[in-house]
């Protein structure tokens, strides 16, 4: 009886889920109706605050429950002063399950994780939920597909030591993929940079590329030249797969400064979006009739801080009617044009303030005319990006800035926007409050 309420929870509630990384879609749009159009006074209505622990891990919200994962360091364990530094800090990761309603715990799965990664926060992998199943990917390699209803282990893989991977600088971080029924991981080891699991036995299906590190942008699955494929942006190369296979459609050679591949690849039409910290952007076209590409344009800068078009790093850009919109690697919100990269304006209103800060952050989610900004000081701001302006609506600050790995205070998760609700964390807590008009 239980399986089947969930089964018709699961049809009725589907369109107001907020299941994987950048949501249904996984495109940064919020597709709800009825929301707020500026915040009331006194801010939006908080319907709870639930206490939680570190990481960088945005919530996934399926079926009126929401999961999260989070990070407790072992008793008498000292996480090294300057984030940077790698040590070996004993602890545990726990995939978590909250009711959406009242943020009443539902089920915990714990496990020991001892973290060799810099920014030793928490995970880094929003948890992926479909068909009554939830995976996610811990900062050290670890693999899990648990019941959604009860969290229990249904399979599991360890990366490194299943695939002789080494954990990132920077950790595991690259957001599972599903595509039909492959789970598409981003792995490392020899050969493996990518993974296709079957999503239900965690069987491997096919595993493709070699690099000297898996980098950090997620797999994206894109429709171009006929077929569907596979991007993978490693820290040497941009490539394209048989999603089906593995096998190689093209590929595009790119050295990237310290193995920062990060933001999601970003499809328009027949274009192409990457954005580095170090690198800049490449933009490439796409074959009408075959999977290949050319490049189309490319920013010239190697510097972070005298940068020409945009270059980001953890801030997915966001492109609409021939423009993207993104931020940069200090904080500048950027307006620029996608057939050329051309830059038309910038602001640090929805960042820093005022300010150039290094690596300071916004994420970016379009609702209707508008969009969602999250900023790394807690803020949810509603304004709207055009080619003219940064236009700023309303703003509200929803969380304190707890994690200090970047050398001050910030929130680097991304929220989740389900049931006409925003669901944000920090290191210390999680919070819903409600958005409906």
């Amino acid at each position: 009886m239980r399986a089947l309420l969930f089964l018709l929870t699961s049809v009725v509630l589907h369109a107001d889920d907020w299941p994987q990384w950048l949501g249904p879609q996984r495109d940064a749009v919020w597709r709800e109706t009825g929301i707020v159009e500026s915040f009331p006074e006194g801010g939006p209505k908080v319907l709870w605050r639930v206490k939680i622990g570190g990481g960088y891990t945005g919530p996934a919200v399926v079926d009126g429950r929401v999961y999260l994962m989070d990070r407790q360091v072992a008793a008498k364990e000292s996480v090294p002063g300057n984030a940077f530094a790698r040590g070996i800090i004993a602890g545990t990761e726990r995939v978590l399950c909250l009711d959406a309603a009242t943020g009443a715990k539902l089920w915990e799965h714990v496990y020991d994780c001892t973290y060799t990664m810099s920014y030793s926060t928490g995970p880094r992998c929003t948890p992926l939920v479909s068909g009554g199943k939830v995976w996610t990917l811990g900062a050290e390699g670890n693999l899990l597909c648990l019941d959604a209803l009860n969290g229990k282990v249904l399979w599991s893989h360890d990366f490194k030591t299943d695939y002789g991977a080494k954990t990132p600088m920077w950790g595991f971080a690259g957001h599972p993929l599903l595509d039909g029924q492959r789970l598409i991981c981003l792995c490392g080891g020899p050969g493996s940079v990518a993974v296709a699991f079957d999503k239900d036995t965690g069987k491997e299906l096919w595993r493709a590329l070699d690099a000297r590190e898996p980098g950090y942008a997620p797999p994206t699955m894109i429709e171009a030249g006929g077929v569907k494929q596979l991007i993978l942006w490693h820290p040497q190369s941009v490539s394209s797969l048989d999603p089906a296979t593995g096998k190689l459609f093209w590929l595009h050679p790119w050295e990237v400064r310290a193995g920062l591949t990060v933001a999601t690849p970003r499809l328009a039409g027949d274009l192409l979006l990457f954005s580095s910290f170090y690198t800049s952007s490449k933009c490439f076209k796409l074959d009408a009739a075959k999977p290949e590409a050319q490049l189309l344009w490319e920013g010239k800068s190697f510097s972070e801080k005298n940068t020409d078009t945009l270059h980001s790093l953890i801030s997915t850009p966001f492109i609409e009617d021939g423009h993207i919109y993104g931020v940069c690697s200090y904080g500048q919100l950027r307006c620029l044009k996608l057939d050329t990269g051309a830059r038309i304006w910038e602001t640090f209103a929805a960042t820093t303030g005022d300010k150039p800060v290094r690596w300071a952050n916004a994420f970016l989610i379009k609702h209707e005319d508008r969009f969602f900004l999250a900023n790394e000081h807690g803020d949810l701001i509603i304004a709207k990006l055009t080619p003219k302006s940064y236009e700023e609506i309303s703003r509200v600050s929803l969380l304190k800035p707890t994690t200090t790995d970047p050398r001050r205070a910030v929130v680097w998760s991304h929220p989740a926007f389900a049931s006409k609700c925003v669901f944000m964390r920090n290191d210390e807590e999680i919070v819903c409050a409600s958005l409906a008009k």
